[in-house]
Parts: C-alpha cells; sequence; structure tokens
C-alpha cells in the first residue's frame, strides 16, 4: 500500500544518517552566526545577512526533519522484501539484447550512480512488485521496452 512506510537498503540509511549528521553540524554552524534578538539592529545588509541565515536555517530545519521521519518510517517498515522488488531492493534483470545489470531500487538519486534506478523512472516502476522470472514492460527513450527479471537480493 501507497501510505505504508517503505524499507531502505543498508547503503541508503548509512547515505542518510551521513547526511543528517552533516546537516546537524552545518545548522550548528548557521545557528551560531544568528545575532541575539536583543543586540542592536545594524544597516540593511545586516538585516538581509541575518534574514538569508535565518531561511538557512529553515531549509535545514525541514532538511532535517524529513530526513529524520524517513529514518523512523524505514525502521518501522523493516528490510527491504527478498521476494519482491520494492524500494531498497537489489534486483538483477536481463534485457533484450542479452544483457544482465544489477540495479538498486531507490527512492531518489542524489548523485550520478549507473546502479541507482529511482523508484519512479519508468523502469523503476516497472520493476515494483515484481517477483524472480517476471518480465516487465516500461517506457524507453526509444520507446517501449523489456526486462526479465532475473534475481533479488
Amino acid at each position: 500500500m501507497p501510505n505504508e512506510p517503505a524499507p531502505i537498503s543498508a547503503a541508503a540509511r548509512l547515505a542518510l544518517e551521513q547526511e543528517l549528521a552533516d546537516l546537524r553540524a552545518e545548522r550548528t554552524m548557521v545557528a551560531a552566526t544568528l545575532r541575539d534578538s536583543d543586540a542592536a539592529v545594524g544597516d540593511r545588509a545586516d538585516e538581509a545577512d541575518e534574514l538569508q541565515r535565518a531561511g538557512d536555517l529553515q531549509r535545514l530545519d525541514a532538511r532535517i526533519s524529513m530526513i529524520s521521519t524517513r529514518l523512523r518510517e524505514a525502521e518501522t517498515a523493516g528490510p527491504p522484501p527478498t521476494d519482491l522488488v520494492g524500494v531498497g531492493s537489489t534486483v538483477t534483470v536481463r534485457f533484450p539484447d542479452g544483457s544482465v545489470e544489477t540495479l538498486q531500487i531507490g527512492e531518489t538519486a542524489e548523485e550520478l550512480d549507473p546502479t541507482l534506478v529511482t523508484a519512479d523512472s519508468p523502469l523503476g516502476r516497472a520493476l515494483l512488485g515484481h517477483h524472480a522470472g517476471d518480465t516487465v514492460s516500461y517506457d524507453a527513450p526509444g520507446g517501449q521496452a523489456t526486462a526479465v527479471v532475473v534475481s533479488l537480493g
């Protein structure tokens, strides 16, 4: 069900935990630069700079909250399924040309990783919910394409 928490892989969990630690460190540095609200107000440039840092703090707080929530949800969801393709699954697929690739199904792609397929990409959507041995169809840049799920895990 779409409203249930989705599991994540161990690698994705580590990446989120590292990003969370980095964001918390950055937040501490930004918060230290904010002036006490009782301090004398400087010129407009100082005020603009202060507003920028306050906006940065809000952005950091929002991302920290989002990652913390995602990690809690993943803990509730448990490990990625091993019998069904889902977010966090590692899946090996065979394409019609005979090539075989092992891919990771992820939520988002933060950086270029040729082994990561996002769950909202055409191939990712096609693979979700399938078992080893299933053939999936998806929209590729060259038109309709297929792939066979060779194995999971």
